[in-house]
């Protein structure tokens, strides 16, 4: 089954950038997928921040749209995050997360359908 890692997590100061990174292994299928980075902070619920399909087309959650871009390889086997001004209340664990059976990233913006899960990546941003 797909298999999913996060890296590129640090401890920076506020107004800094870090990219963060997922590669996807253990998925073979030439069908559409979703690719998506997610965050969770201490005492707060999960929130999408952004997912790209296989179009190409992504979507973002407002609070970071502007400031964050989710990118991808060719091959959609590493997919980044590059994350620039950020704030203290960016700072989270940040997780990646897949469905490597369809265009779904409405749904996992919505949080109606979940996928694959990395282990989470943390980033703490401070003032």
């Amino acid at each position: 089954q797909p298999r999913l890692a996060e890296s590129g997590g640090d401890s920076v100061q506020s107004g800094g950038s870090l990219r963060l990174t997922c590669v996807v292994s253990g998925y073979f299928s030439m069908g559409k997928t979703s690719l998506g980075w997610f965050r969770q902070a201490p005492g707060k619920k999960r929130e999408a921040i952004g997912c790209v399909d296989s179009t190409g087309r992504a979507r973002y959650l407002d609070a970071v749209q502007g400031r964050f871009t989710i990118s991808q390889d060719n091959n959609k086997k590493t997919l980044y995050l590059q994350m620039d001004s950020l704030r203290p209340e960016d700072t989270a664990m940040y997780y990646c997360a897949g469905i490597f059976s369809g265009d779904y990233c409405d749904e996992m913006m919505a949080g109606t359908r979940s996928g694959y899960w990395g282990q989470g990546t943390q980033v703490t941003v401070s003032s």
